[in-house]
């Protein structure tokens, strides 16, 4: 009887994954890592709404600092500005120190930097902490989904990143009510939900295995023993899904953090019933991710589809004659993010070796959260432009109707079969 064949190795990254192998990983301890990553993905989010309601009462707190009006906005917006700027340096720390021990290091600071603002007296002080919070943030971000990438592949890979996406906006809601209830004992008071990474930390630190290249849910380089220095890193199609990246974060947040505005130019100022339309625009994202999880598409083929959501959404939105037109709009373009984030986040994944997932990831990071800083300068820029803020989201619609047909035409061409070569006979 003769030998079997060993099954041939696997392919190098750099080729194009749009069937990921589906390779299952299970065991006792695998859903309590699960967990615990899902988790620390979800603590930037914590940074970014936590404080929100509260923001008036810091407001009136430190009314006689000069330049107030600018540096409490700053106090949420900066994380999000450290997080965008520092997530690529983070990227090439996790890729030379190792994803553990800076996972849990950094879980640690974010816990003493996020609560400093409970005994700081001076708002100079807290946007600087809160700046420092950011640093943080992009430690922990980028580790984490590096982490994802290292434990799980194909199939699995995907389903998870979708989860973190769906983790996000879940977690999103929950904080801002959580900072609305915490902010009525004082504005300070939110500030206390930090300390809860204290309670991650040693849990990832016992719980977290220690990846290494060569276990079975980490598909190895071409070559094992290549230093790491010379290992080329995959700067043209990376480069080309960041720059994609910062579009999308853009179109992704921009109704999230204008929808009261739009609301309020059409009349509606309740709380409960803004509060209720976010709510419902966040159930989209979720709703959009489930469905990036579980139909198992390659992001290249979800993209096009997932843009074209969000120029709809827009459209509809901008045309809106009423506010529950103008929800139903948000719906559908909050639904075209969901799919897009993971499809991006994982088509980013699928360029990226062992070796340098660290930096790959660090840079989608960076680029997705620039764009979130960015998301409200575009808007204040287009309104400006074009005389109102309905008339801005008519601006984005057409920018996303575009891109949805490049990505349209280069995926015809990605399918299109490569033509016969022509053959001379000789006479």
């Amino acid at each position: 009887m003769p030998a079997p064949v060993p099954p041939p190795p696997p392919p190098p990254s750099t080729t194009d994954a749009s069937v990921p192998t589906e390779q299952v990983v299970s065991g006792p301890g695998h859903r309590l890592r699960l967990t615990l990553l899902m988790a620390g993905a979800c603590l930037p989010i914590l940074g970014a709404v936590l404080i929100a309601p509260v923001l008036p009462q810091m407001h009136d707190h430190f009314a006689a600092v000069r330049g107030v009006d600018v540096l409490v906005p700053m106090a949420l917006t900066i994380p999000a500005l450290s997080l965008a700027l520092l997530a690529p340096f983070a990227g090439v720390l996790v890729d030379r120190l190792g994803r553990k021990g800076l996972l849990v290091t950094a879980t640690v600071v974010y816990a003493f930097l996020g609560t400093a603002p409970l005994w700081l007296d001076s708002l100079g002080a807290i946007v600087a902490s809160r700046a420092l919070v950011g640093v943080a943030e992009a430690a922990i971000m980028t580790c984490c989904t590096t982490l994802l990438g290292d434990y799980y592949s194909g199939l699995q890979r995907d389903r998870y990143l979708a989860m973190q996406t769906m983790c996000a906006a879940i977690s999103a809601t929950a904080f801002f009510v959580l900072g609305g209830a915490a902010g009525s004992a004082g504005w300070r008071t939110p500030f206390w939900a930090y300390a809860v990474s204290l309670l991650l930390a040693p849990a990832m630190a016992a719980f977290l295995p220690r990846p290494r290249s060569g276990d079975r849910a980490i598909q190895p380089s071409p070559v094992a023993s290549e230093p790491v220095a010379e290992r080329p890193f995959p700067w043209r199609p990376l480069v080309g899904t960041c720059a994609l990246t910062v579009f999308g974060a853009v179109l992704f947040y921009t109704l999230q953090v204008e929808m009261a505005f739009l609301l309020d130019d059409m009349g509606v100022s309740n709380s409960g019933v803004i509060g209720l339309a976010t709510a419902i625009t966040s159930a989209a994202i979720v709703a959009g991710s489930a469905t990036f999880a579980k139909a198992g598409r390659s992001p290249q083929a979800w993209l096009p589809g997932a843009f074209g959501l969000c120029a709809l959404g827009f459209a509809v939105v901008w045309l809106a004659p009423d506010p529950v037109v103008l929800t139903i709009g948000a719906v559908i373009t909050c639904l075209g993010g969901g799919i897009m984030l993971p499809s991006l986040l994982t088509l980013a994944m699928s360029k990226l070796d062992y070796a340098d997932r660290g930096r790959g990831t660090g840079l989608w990071t960076g680029s997705f959260f620039f764009g979130q800083f960015l998301c409200p300068l575009v808007a204040v820029a287009l309104t400006s432009a074009v005389g109102t803020l309905a008339n801005a989201m008519g601006v984005l619609a057409v920018a996303a109707a575009v891109g949805t047909a490049a990505l349209g035409l280069a995926a015809r061409r990605r399918r299109a079969p490569a033509p016969e070569p022509v053959r001379q006979i000789a006479g």
